[in-house]
């Protein structure tokens, strides 16, 4: 597999915001939101066998590993990777656009799933088949640039049932671009049950380091 960049940092997004976590970002995505902040990630690379991945995260130690990018369920060697990781007692978050399907990773795997705004200039990407795939264990994550946003992910979480599917429903601001308090304010005002997300890292660190 190609691989960005192994590291150890804290959780800045989902459910696991807050906790330690090791992160394998592979390289590649097929996509290209307006607001990505990994582009970094879409070339370039270090090939790697799974298990010098596997040694590398062993090395950083902790309980807690997401696979992300880029994109990465475009790499085939991710699935037998996700699998060894659970074989070694770990907790397993794969961070995804949305755009990929998801049934074939290993039950186990906590799927953190992107449904893509209109905002980021990839909306209508979403693989409608992930809805089937998802379970309660899962999360699905709307990146909201603006209020017409804001609208497409309460009408696509009302019209696909989305609360009933998963137990965490998160709507995040981009970064930089809109306020957070602005969409508290709607998420209040509406009586939404969704988790607001912050992105923590980059209250953490500067928002543009790479491995942190």
């Amino acid at each position: 597999m190609v691989v960005t960049e192994i590291f150890k940092s804290i959780q800045g997004e989902s459910a696991f915001a807050g906790l330690p976590c090791v992160f394998v970002r592979l390289t590649g995505c097929n996509l290209r939101c307006r607001w990505c902040d990994t582009a970094y990630a879409f070339n370039g690379g270090q090939k790697m066998t799974v298990e010098e991945v596997l040694a590398r995260v062993r090395q950083l130690g902790g309980q807690l590993v997401e696979l992300t990018g880029g994109e990465p369920l475009l790499q085939e060697d991710v699935y037998p990777l996700a699998e060894q990781l659970l074989n070694e007692g770990l907790q397993v978050l794969v961070e995804t656009s949305g755009e990929r399907y998801i049934g074939r990773l290993p039950q186990a795997v906590v799927k953190v799933v992107d449904v893509k705004c209109p905002g980021s200039g990839e909306g209508g990407t979403f693989n409608i088949d992930n809805l089937k795939a998802l379970e309660k264990k899962d999360q699905v994550k709307f990146v909201i640039a603006d209020e017409n946003d804001y609208h497409f992910a309460s009408e696509f979480m009302h019209q696909h049932g989305v609360p009933q599917r998963v137990n965490e429903v998160i709507f995040s601001p981009v970064f930089g671009q809109m306020r957070p308090r602005q969409l508290a304010e709607w998420i209040l005002r509406d009586g939404l049950n969704v988790r607001l997300g912050l992105q923590i890292h980059k209250f953490i660190w500067d928002p543009d380091t790479h491995g942190v």
